[in-house]
């Protein structure tokens, strides 16, 4: 199969009263992200480590949650549902996202502590993130079932956000509601189990995410055929691959439309499949072809590496 270069050049301005319009439903694995600041010139006296004195702390929404403020960030409506814990984290994240102008409903489990993810930094550079997850010994999200589809009358598309936490144990249930609903499911993908992800619109995995399901290919035509075989294994209209600094694949039964990125440097990848997923979503909740949506993704994914942590793009940055 033929990879074609698309060259095509979109204006942001054509779409962005339509975006206002759009409504979005985010759902998946919310999480908070901390950051501690400090400096560090001298190695601690007790292991070769640096010693890092903290001078400022930031919290950011990430995860599903960081899909859903790039959604608003764009000027569409954004409503996540997701579950957190009953704890301090899970206040914040909260307050967070309220901040972000999302629309938030979130089952609240004691039994399931908020996930945070704390990267300290150092002069401009990440010395080391500390995870702090559980993952669900029970149905998380069961109780959100009948508000998804509730939800799902009134939206154009929707996002599901896998990030492995265990908020989406009902995803099969959910792409089939969105399906029967005649709404179009997005999905990021985690894991090499995507059986459950049958019936999606398009799934947007990265190179290694991708590997993990159909192996490593010795060439773009290798690369083709396995991607063929999964979408129809998976009844998947299309198949975006995310790149990095090679740009996006677009895979459908058209055929490969390969988009380049912009040279741009690259200072955070961290959040930039949140970026990809949620401006794909947002520009096909408005009625953009999905060639001039992955366009703007790609747009997208280029501007929010250059940012520091999990960001948003804008719409003047897009424009």
């Amino acid at each position: 199969m033929e990879t074609r270069i698309y060259h095509g050049i979109y204006h942001f301005a054509d779409w962005k009263d339509k975006l206002t319009k759009a409504r979005v439903l985010v759902v998946g694995d919310v999480m908070l992200d901390r950051y501690w600041f400090g400096d560090v010139d001298r190695i601690s006296p007790e292991a070769p480590v640096p010693v890092v004195r903290v001078a400022r702390e930031e919290a950011r929404p990430g995860g599903a949650a960081n899909v859903a403020r790039n959604v608003a960030s764009l000027g569409s409506q954004a409503v996540l549902l997701s579950v957190i814990g009953n704890d301090e984290a899970g206040k914040k994240l909260e307050a967070l996202i309220q901040d972000e102008k999302v629309i938030s409903s979130f089952q609240r489990d004691a039994q399931l502590p908020t996930t945070v993810k704390l990267r300290v930094i150092g002069r401009q550079q990440q010395l080391l993130r500390i995870d702090f997850e559980t993952q669900p010994s029970h149905e998380a999200l069961s109780g959100k079932l009948a508000e998804f589809k509730e939800q799902i009358r009134s939206t154009d598309v929707v996002l599901l956000s896998d990030y492995g936490k265990g908020g989406l144990r009902h995803i099969t249930q959910m792409i089939a509601s969105a399906a029967a609903a005649g709404k179009p499911v997005v999905v990021d993908p985690k894991g090499s189990d995507w059986e459950k992800y049958q019936g999606a619109f398009i799934i947007t995995p990265n190179r290694s995410e991708l590997q993990q399901v159909v192996g490593v290919w010795r060439d773009e035509n290798d690369l083709a055929a396995r991607v063929t075989q999964l979408r129809q294994t998976l009844k998947m209209a299309a198949l975006l691959l995310t790149r990095s600094e090679e740009g996006m694949s677009l895979f459908t039964e058209e055929g490969v439309w390969h988009i380049p990125t912009r040279a741009r440097e690259v200072y955070d990848v961290s959040g930039a499949g949140d970026t990809v997923v949620a401006t794909l979503g947002v520009f096909l909740a408005a009625g953009a072809p999905l060639r001039e949506a992955v366009y703007f993704a790609n747009e997208a994914a280029g501007i929010v590496v250059g940012k520091f942590g999990t960001a948003v793009v804008t719409p003047e940055e897009l424009g």
